[in-house]
């Protein structure tokens, strides 16, 4: 996995650059707001994903790891690739594009090219409970563990509800004055969400 890439912009097209790193050349798939922010023969960095088909090898980039999380958020709704998913991220910016799935915004959802009202319902309902993912969003002033096992949690495939109910419970149980062990406590959440099924 490409999680980002830094070098000199060698091009810019409408949908995406090269990025020179140490004289190799990767072509990256962009949002115009990413194209936008990147000049010719100027270093930059990029959050990439590297998507992996049967007769190709794609890095798609984006300004930031918000955008590009929310890249692969949506694209585990059945229906969505790659190319719908950049739609997504070029029409919403991804909190635009979290508050749309979270509320039920049809209407804002089928602005995208390649989405329709069927489409649409169907992102709402797989997502609408893991839209949190791409946020990294705890309670505020909770502990950094918290916010680390609940993403994991809602990158396995938990809703958003399950995920909280494991933490608290993994939270109850911490010693006090200890220093948690993030890979302990995840097995302990899912130990505990598996005991709910």
């Amino acid at each position: 996995m490409i999680a980002s890439l830094r070098g000199t912009v060698a091009s810019v097209a409408l949908d995406a650059v090269v990025l020179d790193v140490a004289g190799v050349g990767y072509l990256v798939r962009c949002t115009p707001a990413t194209i936008a922010g990147l000049r010719l023969g100027s270093e930059a960095q990029v959050f990439t994903t590297l998507v992996v088909r049967e007769d190709s090898m794609t890095v798609y980039g984006f300004a930031s790891a918000d955008e590009r999380d929310m890249f692969e958020l949506v694209q585990t709704a059945s229906g969505i690739g790659p190319k719908v998913a950049l739609a997504m991220l070029s029409v919403h910016q991804p909190d635009a594009l979290r508050s749309a799935i979270a509320q039920s915004d049809l209407a804002a959802l089928t602005t995208v090219p390649g989405i329709g009202r069927k489409g649409a319902e169907r992102i709402v309902v797989e997502l609408k409970d893991r839209v949190g993912l791409a946020t990294g969003a705890a309670p505020t002033g909770a502990p950094a563990w918290r916010e680390q096992v609940h993403e994991a949690l809602l990158g396995l495939g938990w809703g958003t509800r399950d995920a909280e109910s494991a933490v608290d419970s993994v939270a109850a149980n911490l010693p006090e004055g200890e220093a948690p062990d993030v890979s302990a406590l995840l097995r302990d959440a899912l130990r505990s969400l598996a005991r709910t099924r």
